[in-house]
């Protein structure tokens, strides 16, 4: 009998305004095939549609984050992606609301690709990182080749691409490519405190934020202020904008507003 058949492959689990996502089949590292994509695609939209989820977490069961593609499923399914969101709904995805990778064990080819998707990363200093696509005779054609060489120094991401060598989770964070390195175990708590501390931001703020970052890359200054100022401008007119400013009057937190954000 199969095992999946009596578990969720992906589990939910609300922290606040976090929604935390957890790749749920530990057997196999929790590589992905079509069901537990199409579970974290609808998890990806709860996050998006519900207001009362303001940051997300993504994770993996059983002490890994995420071996890739199930390569077992691949003759039958092909590669696992929704529509044009990409991998698990994720890799080629619009977002709007921050997304934090929360990674222990092994985050490799696909599951690589989903942390490089994310805003956000925390590791386990015994995590590693790697995308071996061309050892298998693939490529890493979702995200790996686009977003390592811009995160990495220049020949380090291509010798990971190249050579298929893993790097480090320490050496990751050296490098700047991981925003928290904490010991075995820590990497999610680490992460709801990373949420947390976006949190306390205006939520209208962060989503147009992290637009503005999405819209402009790869644009030249010129460019990327002809994009950005249509999405900012209405910003200092809101409510959001009225509340904050003041609250730092006053001398109080901000009491920032639940409902849905105009989009």
């Amino acid at each position: 009998m199969n095992t999946e058949t009596m578990e969720e492959v992906v589990l939910t689990a609300r922290r606040g305004g976090v929604l935390v996502i957890t790749l749920n089949r530990p057997h196999v590292r929790n590589a992905v095939d079509q069901a537990l994509a199409e579970a974290v695609d609808t998890a990806l939209t709860l996050l998006e549609t519900d207001p009362e989820l303001e940051v997300g977490v993504l994770t993996g069961a059983g002490g890994h984050f995420c071996s890739g593609m199930d390569l077992k499923a691949f003759p039958d399914e092909g590669v696992p992606r929704i529509a044009d969101r990409g991998l698990a709904g994720l890799t080629r995805a619009r977002r709007s609301k921050p997304l934090i990778a929360a990674v222990e064990g092994a985050a490799v080819a696909g599951g690589f690709e989903l942390v490089l998707a994310c805003d956000l990363i925390t590791a386990a200093d015994t995590a590693f990182f790697a995308l071996p696509e061309v050892a298998r005779g693939l490529v890493a054609s979702e995200g790996g080749a686009i977003r390592l060489p811009a995160r990495l120094p220049h020949h380090l991401a291509m010798e990971m691409l190249l050579t298929a060598s893993a790097l480090p989770a320490a050496d990751a964070a050296r490098h700047g490519l991981v925003n928290q390195l904490t010991g075995e175990g820590e990497a999610l708590d680490a992460a709801i405190a990373l949420a947390d501390r976006i949190r306390v931001n205006s939520p209208h703020a962060v989503r147009i934020t992290r637009q503005v970052v999405d819209t402009t890359r790869g644009l030249d200054d010129h460019e990327a202020f002809t994009v950005q100022d249509p999405l900012t401008g209405p910003v200092f007119a809101t409510a959001s904008a009225a509340e904050g400013t003041r609250a730092f009057r006053d001398k109080r937190p901000p009491a920032w507003t639940t409902a849905p954000l105009p989009r």
